[in-house]
């Protein structure tokens, strides 16, 4: 008996320590260091921009593969066509009733500060705001035009995040319709999946060099000086956000799937954190599939939602519009009344569709805006540019934020969420595989729900 105990003792496998702990230690020293840099030594900070743009950049490439894996398993491994309309449907209600709800919030907030009386407008400004206008936002029918791909490769090559959901789409009904036949083709995109997830796994240790570049370039061209006379627009910006993430889509959250908001965005702390020393809310994308997969939400929500609610679900942007809008028509001396407010912030909901998928394409997207419906307040964009980057910032939080609550509401609204695992998850009891950014285990020819095989399999 003695000897037999060593064979059965040691069964339960030795803990893997997660050492991606320290790298995102070394991303909040990174972005600490990057302020400092950008205080002391501005014109140097300036030239590290290259090094956030190139790390963007990485995490990009990886984009458009992640989105076309995770749709065509999504749609390939469920039996009925229908099920994904009624998820692609109840997604896109959803954003068009948040969208307009966070423009509304955005607009009495506005309203009630008015933080744009008082400002002069210089003429290097008017120029300034003048050549924002020329960006690569598309007026809305060149917009679905441009959803199709020139061939079915462009959609992966071109980084149009769009051209990439279509031929997802009709690839993963494609497989549908093929049945067991299409099982090898799946069980080969499920590993083109794990090595792209391993890949990303990769690129995320640059993250602090990233966060560093990025946020120094930040603080060295801005300077505290632009940040002091634009703070009200700043500070009233990020509390509408603020007020909308934890009010708004917290209640939601609450109402509809029972869940802490402050749970779901602790479990999402990484991302957040990878956000804000970016500014970018794709940089979070790869990592917030993963994640939902991994909480509990089924393949077909995941991989329909989240790419299509990057592109729809922007409520950042839409307060941010609204906010700025105010701001400049204030700041040129020409208030405008609710009556013509209406009618520009609906004009801006549909323009800024057209600049999905384009990087900083905010600023652009409110300067195309305002030259087709109001030219004259193009004249004071340039009064924002300076501290854009710094609300850029707060736009992708309130974005990611909005996409994360949006995949477990239309989750629990189609029954395609398990609510036990959520609750483990959240709770630390299942933790999220940083390593591969994916669960192990069960294969997409085994049933035609995976996410339901593999929680009968935990």
């Amino acid at each position: 008996m003695a000897a037999s105990t060593p064979d059965t003792a040691p069964a339960a496998p030795r803990v893997k320590r997660d050492r991606t702990h320290y790298l995102y230690i070394a991303v909040i020293a990174a972005v600490a260091l990057g302020i400092a840099v950008g205080l002391i030594w501005p014109d140097a900070a300036v030239e590290l921009k290259p090094l956030g743009t190139g790390f963007v950049n990485l995490i990009k490439m990886m984009i458009s593969p992640i989105i076309f894996c995770t749709i065509v398993l999504g749609i390939g491994s469920v039996r009925k066509a229908a099920k994904v309309g009624a998820v692609g449907g109840i997604a896109l209600g959803y954003f068009l009733v948040m969208s307009l709800v966070a423009l509304a919030i955005g607009l009495v907030v506005g309203n009630v500060l008015h933080p744009g009386d008082g400002l002069h407008l210089t003429d290097a400004l008017k120029q300034t705001g003048h050549d924002q206008v020329e960006s690569d936002a598309l007026p809305p029918v060149d917009f679905v035009l441009s959803i199709i791909p020139t061939t079915f490769l462009s959609a992966f090559t071109q980084g149009q995040v769009l051209q990439t959901l279509l031929v997802a789409l009709l690839a993963g009904f494609a497989l549908q319709a093929m049945g067991s036949a299409g099982q090898p083709v799946l069980r080969g995109i499920e590993h083109i999946q794990r090595l792209v997830f391993r890949i990303l796994s990769m690129v995320m240790w640059a993250a602090p060099v990233g966060a560093f570049g990025a946020i120094a370039a930040v603080v060295g061209s801005a300077g505290v000086d632009a940040l002091k006379s634009l703070a009200v627009l700043m500070v009233g910006f990020y509390l509408t956000c603020f007020l909308f993430v934890f009010i708004v889509l917290g209640a939601l959250l609450r109402i509809v799937a029972g869940l802490n908001v402050f749970s779901l965005f602790k479990y999402l702390a990484r991302e957040f954190l990878l956000i804000l020393s970016t500014s970018s809310s794709e940089s979070a994308l790869p990592r917030l599939i993963a994640k939902m997969e991994h909480l509990g939400v089924s393949r077909p929500v995941v991989g329909i939602t989240v790419p299509t609610g990057y592109s729809f679900n922007l409520d950042g942007t839409m307060i941010y519009m609204t906010m700025a809008s105010l701001y400049i028509a204030d700041a040129l001396g020409t208030p405008m009344s609710v009556g013509e407010q209406i009618p520009l912030l609906l004009f801006l909901l549909l323009a800024s569709k057209g600049a999905a998928g384009v990087s900083g394409a905010g600023l652009a997207t409110l300067a195309g805006g305002l030259q087709s419906h109001k030219p004259a307040l193009v004249d004071g964009v340039g009064l924002i540019v300076g501290i854009d980057r710094f609300m850029s910032e707060a736009r992708a939080l309130t974005n990611f934020a909005g996409n994360a609550v949006a995949t477990v509401l239309v989750g629990t609204w189609t029954k395609e969420i398990d609510k036990a695992r959520v609750r483990q998850v959240l709770a630390g009891e299942l933790p999220f595989d940083e390593t591969t950014l994916l669960d192990e285990g069960g294969t997409v020819s085994e049933a035609p729900e995976p996410r339901q095989e593999e929680l009968a399999k935990a």
